[in-house]
């Protein structure tokens, strides 16, 4: 009483003397804001408040409240979260119309175990990538060294040739002097 409001008249009944006044028309729908602060898929800390067979009443950030089944309360151990438990919740549906949100903690754990898994196939994926490229360097120091051993063969390879061939020379004259001594 006596507080000063705006108002919206909706209808004039002059017949009557009546007016018809709207006040929440002006005010905004607070769920439009909640859909940005609580997106499907979004992480957030909510207290449970309540529980019975079939989930759990949990309180989350700005007093809203939300409803989580009863297998998505579930801790990591596979009890199901006591009321005055604290735990991070995955939402799972939002739906503005019917003013309802749906949290899963499992879903979180999920998540996180998905993410974990995800960055132990990465360091593998780099070790991988790590013991490959040692071995590329490796295989072409032994090419290139490879390579360069080719030089030494071919320059021993002329050694012999010429050493061949002299030595042929010497073998030559030899057989010459031996025979102009018989």
């Amino acid at each position: 009483m006596g507080e000063n409001i705006d108002i919206v008249i909706l209808e004039i009944d002059k017949d009557n003397r009546k007016l018809s006044l709207y006040h929440k028309q002006l005010e905004e729908n607070p769920w439009d804001t909640f859909e940005n602060v609580f997106p499907v898929g979004s992480y957030h800390e909510a207290t449970i408040i309540r529980r019975d067979d079939r989930g759990a009443i949990v309180q989350l950030p700005y007093g809203l409240e939300a409803f989580a089944p009863i297998k998505h309360i579930r801790k990591e151990d596979g009890n199901l979260a006591e009321v005055e438990e604290t735990l991070t919740v995955k939402v799972i549906e939002f739906n503005r119309d019917d003013k309802r949100i749906l949290v899963s903690h499992m879903r979180y754990l999920d998540d996180i175990r998905r993410e974990a898994e995800e960055e132990v196939r990465k360091e593998k994926q780099a070790d991988r990538q790590q013991t490959r490229s040692a071995v590329k360097k490796q295989q072409s120091t032994v090419e290139k060294s490879t390579l360069g051993d080719l030089d030494v063969f071919s320059q021993l390879k002329e050694q012999l040739q010429e050493t061949g061939e002299n030595n042929k020379v010497d073998n030559d004259n030899e057989e010459d002097e031996n025979e102009d001594q018989a």
